[in-house]
């Protein structure tokens, strides 16, 4: 006797203009098991998801659910069925209380009245459940980024879902975050929960999974178990070909200071003070790495570099001249590039071409214009040398940025801010959201700038990027550099502690 599945798509075939997204996709889920679902942007994972969960609507092939077939025309379908989705960008109400966002969308009435009280002790019962502390009664926006994506599932399981797909659920996540969050996936698989796990993430997929299958180019080209394989092979898997996993770089040769920055005091959106007196430098020729657990000033302490923020003290200086606030212009004219943390609002205009966005910093002067004039051919043939160059999966150069996947409109910035000469790179977050073979070429791109002569800053969450890239590494805590030490002089225990708020008496002093 077969056994029955939680879930399973069969020769699902899902077409956009110019793009097969799905082409003839097979994926079974078994009862109680972390099943991951890789694959490089653009090879369909996320077409895949919202075709389970009713956001699209598949052209050819069929749904089972618990071995009968389903026909899911919305997510109101998928919740009725046991399917829940936690989004990599949560759908929370940032001013509403954990037990009201719980609750929206199925609220439990008393009379003709909202039974809040009903909705708190649905938070503590659930919580109780399945080893998700929250308070009921704490809002959104006051919560830690980990526990926010804890009131993501129990909104989730409030609906009853018995399947639950995780859609690149450590993107933002510390590593003690992280830990925590498999502790509760298992909690969960141990309850009859399936979970689907959708990452760029390979030592996670082997830390956690059960079972592995992989996307590429719109097609399963192979479903595995981490006992068969390895970090090397599924990165093979992905991509099509071997992948440099491990970053190779020569030792820094830095010179003069490009970027210094001077008892920097920055506020956050409530005035609070975010950067507390921070100081450093940054040479030619020397990557210097940000570590630090995210909301401890890193935001602010980028924009204030790159224009965004207003400064309330301290100074920022390039190639020794102090730069005017609030003029990214003036930056870009004198040789910075910039890839924020937010794409989206800082990156991008969505609304615009991908041809149009590649030169946002250039459109004003040759080749791109003379004068008055736009230079469209120019325009085009960057954008298509480009979009080549660093592979953006777009079925024409003319589609909006908005349209891309997140791993697809960091490719653009990443192209666009790369493809001029550049002086200091202030990059934050680089590579989130992307794939390995992306990751592996801009990580290469990243180390050819820092040889060729320029200053690199890296900000990044990924402590493995951070000891991989650079030479040396700042760690912010509450504000401050609490340490800067010599990359291939400390450990990630060290950095972790560090980045914790312990051992700072016994750590290198900030210079």
């Amino acid at each position: 006797m077969s056994e029955v599945l939680a879930l399973e798509v069969r020769n699902i075939v899902k077409r956009f203009p110019g793009v097969l997204a799905n082409d003839h996709v097979n994926f079974a889920l078994r009862k109680g098991e972390v099943h991951a679902l890789l694959g490089e942007n653009g090879a369909g994972k996320t077409t895949l998801m919202n075709i389970i969960y009713g956001l699209y609507h598949p052209d050819e092939g069929e749904i089972f659910v618990n071995g009968e077939k389903v026909t899911i025309d919305s997510p109101h379908d998928a919740i009725r069925l046991g399917i829940g989705m936690v989004h990599q960008h949560f759908m929370l109400v940032p001013v509403f209380t954990v037990a009201e966002n719980l609750i929206l969308g199925a609220e439990p009435t008393k009379g003709w009245t909202l039974n809040l009280d009903a909705a708190r002790e649905a938070v503590r019962r659930l919580s109780e459940q399945y080893g998700l502390e929250v308070d009921p009664d704490e809002v959104i926006e006051d919560m830690p980024v980990g526990v926010q994506q804890r009131v993501e599932i129990l909104k989730a399981l409030y609906r009853d879902a018995k399947v639950l797909v995780l859609d690149e659920p450590t993107a933002v996540l510390t590593p003690q975050e992280v830990e925590e969050l498999f502790v509760i996936m298992r909690q969960l698989t141990e309850r009859g929960v399936s979970i689907i796990f959708i990452t760029h993430k390979l030592k996670e997929v082997m830390a956690i999974a059960d079972h592995i299958t992989v996307m590429r180019r719109g097609k399963v080209v192979g479903t595995t178990t981490p006992a068969e394989t390895n970090e090397q092979g599924l990165a093979a898997m992905m991509v099509g070909r071997e992948v440099v996993l491990q970053v190779e770089k020569s030792p820094a040769k830095p010179k003069d200071v490009v970027l210094e920055v001077k008892d920097l005091v920055v506020e956050d959106e409530r005035h609070l003070v975010a950067v507390d007196g921070v100081s450093f430098e940054v040479r030619e020729g020397e990557i210097l790495g940000v570590a630090g657990v995210q909301g401890n000033g890193q935001t602010e302490l980028v924009e204030a570099i790159t224009g965004l923020r207003h400064i309330r003290g301290g100074k920022v200086l390039l190639r020794g001249k102090p730069t005017p606030e609030r003029n990214p212009r003036y930056l870009i004219e004198h040789g910075m590039a910039h890839i924020p943390e937010d794409r989206q609002k800082h990156g991008l205009v969505l609304s615009y071409t991908i041809a149009d966005n590649l030169v946002l910093c250039t459109y004003y002067k040759p080749p791109f214009a003379h004068g008055l004039q736009r230079n469209q051919a120019a325009i085009v043939e960057n954008a298509q040398k480009l979009v080549g160059q660093f592979d953006v999966r777009t079925p024409s150069i003319f589609t909006t940025a908005g349209s891309l996947s997140g791993g697809n409109q960091q490719k653009v910035i990443v192209a666009r801010e790369f493809s001029r000469p550049i002086k200091l790179l202030v990059a934050n977050q680089p590579t989130r959201g992307l794939d390995v073979g992306s990751i592996e070429y801009i990580h290469k791109r990243i180390i050819s700038m820092r040889d060729q002569g320029a200053a690199v800053l890296l900000v990044s969450a990924e402590l493995d990027e951070i000891t991989s890239l650079a030479d040396r590494i700042a760690v912010m805590y509450h504000g401050k550099i609490v340490a800067v030490v010599d990359a291939d002089k400390v450990t990630r225990t060290e950095l972790g502690l560090l980045m914790a708020g312990s051992k700072i008496a016994e750590a290198a002093p900030a210079v």
